[in-house]
């Protein structure tokens, strides 16, 4: 009887231990692996579940191993400063959109075939809906906040960024297999070959690494998770507002 008491105790002090910093790398590795199946393959549909699930288990990933909401760009200390941050962004995203839409030589680039039938009420769900839940919500909290506080806990600032800005590329890969069709502007440059498609990729990833390069540099300035937050979803957001708009 003391022996097996013994043991269930020993159980109980290793079951309590945090998760070590690699296993939860690692482990959230795995789950964006999942997500990212789960969001273009499985279950397109359902992209707003999706990020709030998949977010709440990142985030848990983060608290076993030890980390606290300042490690996760939350901290309530930087929320101030990281408001003002993404009010600045957005601000500036939506000036340099307004512009870019008035000229004819930049006008073009919003056209997308995926706004083609959208109506005034869809714009409005993404706009406010789909892309601060469905994609930012999602993805800074894995790459700049989740991966980065990690990652920088046991290496520091620098190898945050690679690690998070190299795994933020390729998690563009599916999203981008179709982005020479669907972007007209990008047909004439990539054409609708296949060898067109990988290169088409590759620009995709090369892209949204160097974008991941920029948001975590916010994430760091800032403090705070707000700021790159605030800065995707202008990007986005009047992405498809613009797009809409113009088509």
């Amino acid at each position: 009887m003391s022996r097996k008491k013994v043991g269930s105790a020993g159980d109980a002090v290793r079951a309590s231990r945090p998760m070590s910093t690699g296993a939860a790398v690692g482990f959230t590795v795995a789950v964006l692996v999942i997500a990212n199946v789960v969001n273009n393959r499985w279950a397109p549909g359902f992209g707003v579940l999706t990020a709030v699930v998949f977010s709440v288990l990142l985030l848990g990933v983060l608290f076993r191993s030890g980390g606290t909401w300042a490690d996760a760009g939350m901290g309530a200390a930087t929320l101030k400063r990281g408001a003002l941050w993404a009010v600045v962004l957005i601000g500036l995203v939506g000036v340099g959109y307004a512009v870019a839409a008035l000229l004819p030589v930049t006008r073009g680039l919003f056209a997308d075939e995926r706004y083609g039938g959208l109506t005034g009420g869809q714009v409005a769900l993404r706009v406010l809906v789909a892309v601060p839940v469905g994609t930012v919500l999602l993805e800074e909290i894995a790459f700049r906040g989740v991966l980065y506080g990690l990652v920088r806990r046991a290496r520091g600032a620098v190898w945050a960024t690679v690690v998070s800005s190299v795994l933020f590329g390729v998690w563009h890969v599916l999203p981008s297999l179709g982005l020479a069709v669907d972007k007209p502007a990008l047909t004439p440059l990539f054409g609708r070959s296949v060898a067109g498609a990988v290169i088409a990729v590759v620009a995709a990833v090369l892209f949204t690494g160097a974008a991941g390069v920029l948001f975590c540099e916010l994430r760091r300035r800032s403090g705070s998770l707000l700021a790159p937050m605030g800065l995707h979803w202008a990007v986005n957001a009047f992405g498809y507002l613009v797009g809409f708009l113009l088509r």
